[in-house]
């Protein structure tokens, strides 16, 4: 671990507000909401702009601000096109604002990568696009899956709490969270097929069994299973919040969990 960089920190102090907004009295989807998610969405982009100003930085640290900033940024949109997404606020905050400690933590594990010129470089450019997609949209499917896991424990016990008073309820919930798995799905397997072509340029084999794309695919199979289960046999509620969670844990464990092993532990 380095000397923080005060640009992380100011990143990182961001965050905050919004971890702190969910618990003001009679909060809404007002202006001080949209002022809050702002800043939140723009202190993460003015690091992630200079931490790729020259070149795409491998590092675990600027991964996870790029990623957090993605969230930030569909949260927006989720939040000004749906009414109940802006009540996820309480759990995405508090979690964003973790990655963003982490990040800034192992902040001196940073890595360029020169991306190649011709096709190989285009292919690059589009696999990670949406490979950082895929884990902004899992990432608040997860989120509205935990936030109806919740909502649904505390109906059950009639126990409801400061927290599960805030989040949206259990239907809307559900609903957000099958859209964003269905749209996660989709570009999961666009990032499949992007990441074949870029082996299949770079080693003329289509497949590189290494663990980041066993546990994507994991998790791709595992989500098309849960998605044909809400089809055929009507699989929701807490197993469907579990195997979401899971699928994400997967794709999260194929994004971070190989990179913190190879740059942190095994540095």
């Amino acid at each position: 671990m380095s000397n923080l960089d005060p640009s992380f920190l100011v990143a990182l102090v961001a965050l905050f507000p919004a971890v702190l907004l969910p618990f003001r009295r009679n909060g809404g989807r007002d202006v001080t909401f949209w002022a809050v998610l702002a800043v939140a969405f723009l202190g993460p982009l003015t690091l992630t702009f200079r931490l790729l100003a020259e070149s795409w930085s491998t590092g675990l640290a600027a991964d996870l601000w790029v990623v957090i900033t993605a969230i930030m940024a569909l949260f927006c949109l989720l939040a000004a096109a749906e009414k109940q997404a802006w009540r996820l606020m309480p759990l995405l905050a508090p979690y964003l604002a973790l990655l963003g400690v982490v990040a800034s933590l192992f902040a001196g594990s940073t890595a360029e990568h020169h991306l190649s010129d011709g096709a190989q470089g285009a292919w690059l450019d589009l696999h990670i696009l949406v490979s950082v997609a895929t884990i902004a949209l899992l990432t608040l499917a997860a989120v509205a899956a935990l936030g109806s896991f919740l909502q649904a424990r505390a109906l059950k016990l009639k126990k409801p709490s400061r927290l599960t008073r805030m989040l949206p309820p259990v239907v809307e919930s559900e609903r957000l969270s099958e859209r964003l798995l269905i749209l996660s799905e989709i570009v999961l397997g666009l990032g499949l097929a992007t990441g074949m072509a870029l082996e299949y340029l770079e080693s003329g084999s289509l497949w590189k069994f290494d663990h980041k794309t066993l546990l994507s695919l994991l998790a791709f199979l595992l989500i098309g299973a849960l998605l044909t289960g809400r089809r055929v046999c009507g699989v929701r509620g807490q197993i469907a919040a579990r195997v979401i969670l899971s699928a994400y844990l997967l794709l999260f464990l194929a994004f971070f969990g190989v990179k913190f092993v190879q740059q942190v532990l095994l540095s």
